[in-house]
């Protein structure tokens, strides 16, 4: 699909919503109405490599099962998360936030989301209606995500490692 982008602006400086965005266990705080279910698939949940699988509930969606991670991060002003959803995980999707400063210490979110569907069959299903939901759904997210960092609501569960806390390691 054609990327799409959506933009927000946050009432926070930009160093707070980078440091909130690059710990991917916070996505499901925002996320958690359209992307489900989530697992992160590392124990380090910050920064470059940390990534979450989850479902994703958008229409015609047999195989709802998708993941992304930070591949990259720079300044704290450019976040990319590459990934992949589908059946057999053939689509391939990339999320970039981009990060500016605002007026009077805001800041303002850029979020381009890009879907490469493999098949003609994923790109069918993605022309009725799964862009749609997607853009309704990422609109959703990004004033969760304001709502989240300005007056601390709207906040889902934030997501876990399975397995319970770690302990800590031992020279024996």
């Amino acid at each position: 699909m054609e990327p799409f982008t959506l933009a927000a602006t946050v009432d926070r400086p930009r160093a707070v919503v980078y440091d909130y965005l690059a710990d991917v266990a916070n996505h499901p705080e925002f996320t958690d109405h359209f992307l489900k279910d989530w697992h992160m698939t590392r124990e380090e949940t910050y920064g470059v490599g940390a990534g979450g699988r989850f479902e994703a509930d958008i229409p015609f969606a047999r195989f709802a099962w998708g993941d992304y991670t930070l591949v990259e991060a720079r300044e704290d002003r450019h976040l990319v998360f590459a990934g992949r959803s589908g059946k057999f995980n053939r689509i391939r999707t990339v999320n970039v936030f981009d990060l500016r400063d605002g007026p009077g210490g805001t800041t303002r979110v850029a979020l381009t989301v890009e879907t490469r569907p493999e098949l003609p069959t994923d790109r069918l299903l993605e022309s009725l209606g799964q862009k749609r939901s997607l853009r309704r759904s990422w609109r959703k997210a990004l004033k969760r995500l304001g709502m989240i960092l300005e007056d601390d609501r709207q906040r889902g569960r934030r997501a876990t490692i399975a397995g319970g806390p770690r302990k800590p390691a031992t020279d024996h």
